[in-house]
């Protein structure tokens, strides 16, 4: 089970997350917070491991990932203990890795905190003590596999410095790990020992045993207080008690329970079938009825004793597909659920949002009432794994909305995702009602978008029409069947117009939904496998048995992609949201993608596992993926909705990267180096500000810098003030005084006898702006850049107030006038910044047509201006009116 992060990288996919996990074949370990006052659960997962509380098993932290899958996992009060080959590692906060303890040459297999050390045995029978806090060695002993090979390992309660050894051969020691001496051999039952267990009486300690005995024994006077034995095989995991009733629980291989009562010696019990397989780890919760079990199928199950026959019943549980899953597919279309068909013949749906809303519709059974009687293990009546569904929102609420066909079986089932079971109808053909023809079985399925009508296709050629609320049939395709040979796909458009169909013998055809008429064929001249129709755009993809993919639109009915690349066959295959993606998954373990409007491949990647389905999400936010014997369900992220991707074509010698499957723990972006950055192709377009040298190009200033400068005198009308601002009649803040030899403060109505005018006539003081001095240079150099960048820079008010000074009377003169007149010549020269040119001119000539007709030179440059301009609106205005003659006969015409 792969999770580790890293690994190559794909332009437009990266590992965000895995879904589903939540146990594997090592035991649990239970914890209790003093501070919180509540116990904790810890569970490996493949490489990390998960923290949950037991209250309402909800996940309370992911611990970072290690190199490889955790083989051993221990916790004391404050760290939790992982080994990882033959390393192993200290978790503080259920999170981070704080210590690291090597000296082992073997893989680690049994771990024990032992106070303010840490022991751990390997496959060499090596056993060493840690010290916790200085990673040191406190003692090694080594034992001899063909005399005692350690597969057990307790610490007595009371028994001070020891710790209980047990053995595959059967035999039993006491060691003090202080003195270092053995202290005692217990010679055993001639049996391997599988566990040893504390129990709540002092001294006492039950023993389990390959041959499925239970020896419950006091290891003070080497006696054996009491044997029971269960017939499942060896026992995998012992637990006691300790709210007050003397029940011991022990588990199988083939996970059943056994619940022992100690004071009458018997058996109490069985829960049969808690898990599918072995029972890996089992606790009881201190002080409470309730048992925790854990198990590789995949689950984590909380059990109540409540009862009064002594037998738990499920409280509460986290469970995932205990086989790979065969087929996935989002739910709805908010992009939160994730249906999941397994090889466990189970269907389920996993949030990408929180566990709590995870769903377990069931396995699928011919009949469900026989099922319940006979049981889990018993079951003939179960269907065989789900091969392919449709699922549909729309009518959901009110009768089933899912669909599914099962390996091997004619008949196709419905589920209710509301009621979270199997529905009430079995859809087939009356045909087969009673015979059952050996061969012939569901291939495809597809709802239509309102919900009402589930198409199916046989391997015989026959595609039948139901209706989903009755589950009556409601007419079949062709006069017999559709296509002679098996159906590969089918699909209804959105607005239950067409069907399609594709049948092995090459041929996809279209047909009237609801008359049944067929409309057209298309011969593909190849073998089908799987068909998918993108109904938003009308985009239907099939992919080939030659390992090709073609891309049909359904409005034209023609081929408009074909794409080839992989290398074997295409296991299943995805459209983006918006239709501009296919994303496939082949059995080469590549995940490719391909651009349809370029018809180019876009990103590829390799994975570890073979992905055997995809689906992306609604909301174009995520990917999802599962694997090749592999129970997870993995998602990839989408980087083009949070960063720039570059998605250029891939070269036909691309050789693509693996990347490794996400873990549980979203992962966090790493920073990019340097090098990346550099030898990323990716570069931001940056638009020139001129595209072509015969185009008229606007400038990018907002209309309020230009529109509005012939109306500047209007808007100062508007905004004259209705009467001058009153002064305030508080004095001021230094009195006024009269100037002499002795200081007089000024009356009021000094100040006002010498009224003066506030407006200060500069005269031959004025000083040349940088506009003025800039225009005045081009006379020279010719260059009228840096005028024209000035004057983008002023708002309406300062442009009018530069041009008024042009004018000789504003301390300008005739050759900057002239200046200016030839900076708008060289802006219609280049056709850069047009509104512009026609605003500064339009307002230059309103300020001074009396200067204008009476200065012979500005008259030149002006007869030079106006054939220029009028050249440029003919053409202008030519260009418009063939636009809109055309817009005109679009809008009017009858097409």
């Amino acid at each position: 089970m792969a999770l580790k992060g890293g690994g190559g990288q794909s332009a437009l996919l990266a590992g965000f997350r895995a879904l589903g996990l939540y146990s594997n074949h090592l035991p649990h370990v239970l914890r209790f917070h003093r501070r919180h006052r509540e116990f904790y659960l810890a569970v490996a997962v493949g490489s990390s491991f998960h923290t949950y509380n037991v209250k309402k098993l909800g996940i309370v932290a992911v611990s970072n990932a290690l190199p490889e899958n955790i083989t051993c996992l221990a916790a004391d009060r404050l760290l939790v203990f992982a080994s990882c080959g033959s390393l192993l590692h200290a978790f503080a906060r259920n999170k981070e890795v704080v210590r690291t303890y090597k000296g082992h040459k073997a893989d680690i297999h049994l771990l024990m905190p032992f106070g303010d050390h840490v022991i751990s045995v390997d496959r060499d029978n090596v056993l060493i003590i840690w010290d916790v806090q200085s990673e040191e060695e406190y003692m090694q002993l080594n034992f001899d596999k063909t005399v005692f090979g350690v597969s057990a390992l307790m610490h007595p309660s009371t028994y001070l410095n020891k710790i209980l050894l047990g053995s595959e051969q059967g035999s039993l020691q006491l060691w003090n790990i202080k003195s270092n001496k053995l202290l005692y051999t217990f010679p055993g039952w001639g049996e391997g020992v599988t566990v040893l267990q504390q129990a709540p009486a002092v001294d006492v300690v039950a023993v389990g045993l390959v041959s499925g005995h239970i020896i419950v024994h006091n290891i003070k006077f080497d006696e054996m207080l009491m044997k029971f034995q269960q017939d499942w095989g060896p026992i995998t995991a012992i637990s006691f008690r300790t709210d007050g009733h003397p029940v011991m629980a022990a588990g199988s291989p083939v996970g059943h329970i056994g619940l022992w009562d100690l004071e009458e010696k018997k058996l109490l019990g069985q829960m049969r079938n808690a898990h599918s397989t072995a029972i890996a780890g089992m606790s009881f919760v201190q002080g409470e009825p309730l048992l925790i079990t854990n198990s590789s199928d995949n689950a984590i199950r909380v059990w109540i004793f409540d009862g009064p026959g002594g037998n738990g019943r499920l409280l509460r549980c986290r469970m995932g597909h205990s086989a790979p899953p065969t087929k996935i597919r989002y739910h709805g279309q908010n992009g939160h659920q994730i249906l999941s068909a397994g090889q466990d013949s189970t269907l389920q749906s996993f949030s990408t949002v929180h566990e709590r809303f995870n769903k377990n519709l069931g396995r699928g059974s011919i009949n469900k009432k026989k099922s319940k009687k006979k049981g889990l293990l018993y079951d003939t009546m179960v269907l065989p794994p789900i091969t392919t569904f449709a699922s549909e929102v729309a009518r959901q609420s009110d009768w089933d909305g899912i669909v599914a066909c099962h390996q091997g079986y004619v008949t196709c089932t419905s589920w209710n995702y509301h009621k979270t079971s199997m529905g009430i109808h079995k859809l087939k053909p009356k045909d087969f009602s009673k015979n059952k023809p050996l061969g012939v079985y569901a291939t495809a399925v597809d709802i239509t978008s309102c919900g009402n009508f589930a198409v199916i296709g046989l391997t015989t050629g026959q595609v039948d029409v139901y209706n989903m609320q009755s589950g009556i049939h409601r007419g079949c395709y062709g006069k017999e069947k559709a296509h002679e040979s098996s159906i590969r796909g089918v699909a209804v458009d959105g607005l239950n117009q067409l069907t399609i169909t594709a049948g092995s013998e090459g041929l996809v055809k279209f047909w009237k939904f609801k008359t049944k008429e067929l409309v057209h064929s298309t011969n593909l001249f190849s073998s089908p496998s799987k068909m998918l129709l993108h109904r938003d755009s009308g985009i239907l993809g099939i992919a080939m048995d030659d390992f090709g993919i073609i891309v049909m639109d359904i409005e034209t009915r023609r081929i408009v992609r074909k794409f080839s690349g992989h290398q074997r066959q295409i296991n299943d295959f995805t459209f983006s949201p918006d239709g501009r993606w296919l994303l496939t998954a082949s059995m080469d373990c590549t995940i490719r993608t391909w651009d349809l409007p370029s018809g180019c491949l876009v990103d590829c990647f390799l994975v570890d596992s073979a992905p055997v389905s995809i689906t992306m999400s609604p909301t174009g936010d995520f990917l999802a993926s599962c694997h090749v014997d592999d129970l997870g369900i993995y998602l990839w992220s989408n980087r083009s909705l949070y960063s720039l991707v570059s998605l250029r074509p891939l070269p036909a010698d691309y050789v693509p990267s693996v990347v490794m499957l996400p873990g549980t723990c979203p992962s966090q972006d790493v920073d990019v180096t340097e090098e990346e950055e550099t030898s990323d192709e990716m570069v931001e377009y940056d638009s020139p500000d001129q595209l072509g040298e015969a185009l008229v190009t606007l400038s990018t200033l907002p209309e309020s810098r230009w529109k509005n400068l012939l109306n500047l005198d209007i808007i100062k009308q508007k905004n004259k003030p209705k009467e001058p601002p009153k002064v305030p009649k508080s004095a001021p803040f230094f009195i006024p005084t009269i100037p002499g030899l002795v200081p007089k403060y000024a009356s009021v109505e000094h100040e006002n006898d010498g009224q003066q005018s506030k407006i200060v006539d500069l005269g031959v003081l004025a000083q040349k702006s940088e506009f003025h001095i800039q225009l005045e240079e081009t006379l020279v150099n010719n260059n009228y850049n840096s005028p024209i960048s000035i004057l983008k820079g002023l708002g309406p008010s300062n442009i009018e107030t530069e041009l008024r000074g042009l004018a000789p009377e504003g301390g300008g003169s005739i050759e900057v006038m002239q200046s200016f007149l030839r900076m708008i010549e060289a802006m219609l020269n280049t056709k850069c910044d047009f509104e512009l040119a026609q605003a500064y001119l339009a307002l230059f000539l309103k300020l001074h047509f009396k200067i204008l007709s009476s200065e012979p030179t500005l008259l030149a440059e002006i007869s030079r201006l106006s054939p220029q301009l009028e050249e440029t609106r003919i053409h202008l205005q030519t260009l418009f009116n063939q636009s809109l003659c055309i817009l005109n006969y679009i809008k009017t015409a009858v097409l």
